[in-house]
């Protein structure tokens, strides 16, 4: 089964296809907003999943069982994305609720953030909405109990409308230069340091797509030839996630 086989509805909608497409093309900035909550001390999102198509191959039918379904408690490295299912399987037999999973960002079939009760992504949810009749629709967020907003245009950042410079650099990353540089100057070896996997501090910044952080950093002398022990670059990320602000900086 070639690797993009799993993301075909059962229809083969095409507009499920494109949301499918959408959702792993952004998902970058899932990723950003993700790396930032963590370094909150009063969380600031409600909701924060992923949606993942699991599929199954049985003996007796010709195409495998397909079924998407959301996973929590995120963790990305740049290339795999991993997290807990939280839906029942109908059909799959060969996953359960609870399990934890790792599936190549390729296999993602959405991802939703919620802050606030307003969304971001959510882009099956938005294709399944813009079908429905306006009472069907209301009926439909307020199950969710969120505020879907405009079907035909969702959001991938917070305050994207008011402040569409958000899209470049994560508001947190500009207020936090100076408390980093402080960081640096205090823990210097942070600059160098890697963990287990072989990712430096600057792997994970450039893959959350912070240009101030990898500034700060690369002032401290953090190695950008570093490698993974997998053999990526910092660089290697920036440009598979297409971080255009970042991949300069990286490539001098």
């Amino acid at each position: 089964m070639a690797e993009n086989e799993v993301f075909f509805s059962e229809a083969e909608d095409p507009g499920m296809l494109k949301a499918f497409q959408q959702a792993q093309e952004t998902f970058k900035y899932f990723w950003r907003e993700l790396s930032w909550e963590a370094r909150r001390i009063i969380p600031a999102l409600d909701l924060a999943c992923v949606k993942v198509a699991f599929s199954e191959t049985v003996a007796d039918q010709p195409e495998p069982i397909v079924e998407h379904m959301w996973i929590n408690d995120i963790g990305f490295d740049g290339e795999t994305v991993s997290g807990v299912l939280v839906n029942n399987p109908n059909r799959l037999t060969n996953v359960q609720n609870g399990d934890f999973v790792t599936v190549p960002l390729q296999q993602i079939s959405d991802w939703l953030l919620a802050s606030q009760g307003k969304t971001c992504g959510g882009f099956t949810i938005q294709h399944l909405r813009a079908g429905m009749e306006e009472e069907e629709r209301q009926e439909h967020d307020d199950a969710w109990g969120l505020d879907f907003g405009d079907y035909q245009d969702i959001s991938v950042v917070n305050g994207q409308k008011e402040h569409p410079e958000n899209l470049i650099e994560h508001p947190m990353s500009i207020n936090m230069r100076d408390s980093f540089i402080q960081f640096l100057q205090e823990y210097p070896q942070e600059a160098t340091n890697r963990d287990d996997a072989g990712y430096t501090l600057l792997h994970k910044e450039a893959i959350a797509g912070n240009k101030n952080a990898v500034e700060v950093l690369l002032q401290f002398k953090a190695d950008k030839d570093s490698k993974t022990n997998d053999g990526k670059s910092a660089l290697d990320f920036a440009r598979q996630l297409d971080w255009a602000h970042i991949i300069p900086l990286l490539e001098k």
